[in-house]
């Protein structure tokens, strides 16, 4: 392998392990359904940092840490949801590190 090749899977690497933080909106039937439980679940198998919480307008709200590939596959996961949801969008966007430390369910 020459070295223009390392330093451009060096470079790759580098941008699909970086942190990365998700503000997440997630729309639909989305309380009362055990969405926060079934996220936080999710979320801890793929080693996400942040938190689930639900918003007064019956969306759920989350911050999310980890890995740019393990976030969309948690925004894929999210599109599905708990069992008895019914998901009608899901938006994101990408804001600082807040280096959480684990990921937590708030009220």
């Amino acid at each position: 392998m020459n070295s223009i090749t390392l330093l451009v899977l060096l470079f790759i690497f580098d941008i699909i392990m970086k942190k990365v933080l998700y503000k997440i909106t997630v729309k639909g039937k989305v309380q009362g359904v055990w969405f926060r439980k079934y996220t936080f679940d999710e979320a801890t198998r793929l080693g996400l940092k942040g938190f689930v919480k639900n918003e007064i307008n019956n969306t759920v709200y989350i911050e999310a840490e980890g890995t740019s590939t393990t976030l969309n596959e948690f925004i894929k996961w999210l599109h599905k949801g708990s069992p008895l949801s019914k998901v009608s969008a899901v938006t994101f966007e990408m804001n600082e590190l807040k280096n959480y430390k684990s990921f937590e369910i708030h009220p």
